[in-house]
């Protein structure tokens, strides 16, 4: 049985990656998990970022993989950062681009049927 568990990676080495769950425990992340996800383990080292992970099975030693990251706040920032200045590329008395858009394929499919 896995579950979810918070944790910090504390290092990366040759065999895959020190982390530290929130339980106090100390695991291991195989290499192929942290090859797989250089980048997001190299920014949780940096950063001193927690990531979720999922715990495989029961043993002495616990044994975890990164589990799917679902919110990234650099990244909504950075995406809310882009949105904010292509606000200036919209033509004011038209409608938004996103509407337009959904209009011309809304006849196209009206045109098929």
């Amino acid at each position: 049985m896995s579950e979810l568990i918070g944790g910090l990676v504390l290092n990366m080495h040759a065999y895959g990656a020190m982390i530290r769950l929130e339980s106090g425990e100390i695991a291991s992340a195989p290499a192929a998990d942290v090859s797989a996800h250089r980048a997001t383990y190299e920014r949780a080292v940096t950063g001193r970022k927690t990531l979720q992970f999922v715990r495989q099975g029961p043993g002495r030693h616990p044994v975890v993989r990164l589990a799917p990251q679902i919110r990234d706040d650099a990244l909504e920032t950075q995406i809310g950062d882009y949105l904010k200045s292509t606000q200036e590329w919209e033509v004011p008395d038209a409608p938004p681009a996103h509407e337009r858009h959904f209009l011309q394929k809304k006849r196209r499919a009206e045109r098929r049927a």
